[in-house]
């Protein structure tokens, strides 16, 4: 596996290319290249809604199980173009607050563009690192993120930081990708896997595990679902083996939205 200033590169380099092409929404985490995976799911129908802002690289609507209330203020983590953030300012309302936090500076600029269209004079994007966050102690009520701390190579630091900037009694709405079973490792090194949301997964308990030793309880999964990868990818890096375990469903990934609380 790639080393961590190696894994931050690709993902930054390859979530700018992102942003600089035409918008194709729904699509879920690059779907519309070979090399990358569908497992996104509709914004259509939720409140607050901007076509212009979904990119597509969502595993989950982590809004939806986030119990964001009017007045609260919000950070998401890995923003992209602001897809999440402005549906989160349509339930916090004008009294509430946003924050988008993403590493990509393109993401920035097109959130910045998304949110002057908009006119939201609460919502802001900060360029940063999920796992040096540049927002203050104690600042959110909630942290929602999709998709996006199965990128981070550190993610006990990350999950360090979320527990940092929430208040006492906050909580986090993250949608993720966790993997189960005997993964292979030509499945897991893969570098279009990996900007692909895919290799970046962990083992649930493990995930579990660093979310408890960051201090958060009252863990819950919301919901979950198995992630059914290209035929294309699949026959490209697995042996026949593997690829008859993957179809056994012996081993293989689960989109998760999982919700904690800071105590």
């Amino acid at each position: 596996m790639p080393a961590n200033s190696e894994i931050k590169k690709l993902v930054r380099d390859r979530y700018a290319q992102i942003a600089a092409r035409p918008v194709k929404s729904g699509c879920g985490c690059c779907a519309d290249e070979p090399d990358y995976v569908t497992i996104g799911e509709s914004y259509s129908t939720l409140d607050g809604y901007q076509p212009e802002a979904d990119l597509g690289l969502g595993c989950g609507l982590p809004t939806q199980s986030a119990r964001i209330r009017p007045g609260d203020t919000v950070v998401d983590l890995g923003s992209g173009a602001g897809n999440d953030a402005f549906i989160a300012r349509t339930i916090t309302g004008e009294s509430g607050k946003v924050i988008g936090v993403d590493m990509t500076g393109e993401m920035i600029r097109k959130a910045d563009e998304n949110n002057r269209k908009l006119g939201f004079k609460n919502v802001e994007f900060r360029l940063g690192d999920i796992e040096n966050l540049p927002v203050e102690d104690g600042t959110a009520d909630v942290v929602i993120s999709n998709c996006v701390i199965n990128l981070v190579p550190d993610k006990r630091k990350a999950f360090s930081e979320i527990y940092r900037i929430l208040k006492p009694r906050g909580h986090f709405s993250v949608s993720d990708i966790v993997k189960e079973g005997n993964v292979p490792q030509s499945l897991l090194r893969s570098a279009e896997a990996y900007t692909g949301c895919i290799a970046g997964a962990m083992d649930f308990p493990e995930y579990q595990t660093l979310l408890k030793e960051a201090g958060f309880a009252a863990i819950t999964v919301e919901n979950s679902r198995r992630i059914e990868l290209p035929d294309d990818l699949i026959h490209t890096l697995l042996s026949p083996a593997e690829l008859s375990d993957w179809k056994q469903q012996k081993y293989g990934f689960q989109s998760i939205t999982i919700t904690g609380f800071k105590m």
